[in-house]
């Protein structure tokens, strides 16, 4: 079974910095496209980023902010978030999508359980 688990979050204060792991486990033969979504309380969830190969994609509200990256021996993708501000706070979502067996061929996604980041005075 693939997990994906989040670590870093917590609370910090506008304009600060903060940095999120997501490590992926289990049975893993390929990662086509790593990524983070955020949902806050009474919205939508929202892209974040994702990375698929070297191609960086990121929401609107967060280009030129947020940073994401990976590093491929040991399935971890990281999420750099500079100059946060009040509206950045939600729970922060990892989401891979990930080949587990050679010689299936399925691609799967899958969530971590989300990380949350509060950003106040």
């Amino acid at each position: 079974q693939v997990q994906l688990v989040e670590s870093g979050g917590g609370l910090v204060q506008p304009g600060g910095s903060l940095t999120l792991s997501c490590s992926a486990s289990g049975p893993i033969f390929n990662i086509f496209r790593v990524g983070w979504y955020r949902q806050a309380p009474g919205k939508q969830r929202e892209l974040v980023a994702t990375l698929t190969g070297n191609t960086e994609t990121y929401g609107d509200a967060v280009e030129g902010r947020f940073t994401i990256s990976r590093e491929h021996s040991n399935n971890t993708n990281f999420l750099q978030m500079s100059n946060l501000q009040p509206e950045d706070t939600a729970v922060y979502l990892c989401y891979a999508r990930i080949r587990p067996w050679r010689y299936t061929g399925t691609w799967n996604d899958y969530w971590g359980q989300g990380t949350q980041v509060t950003v106040s005075s």
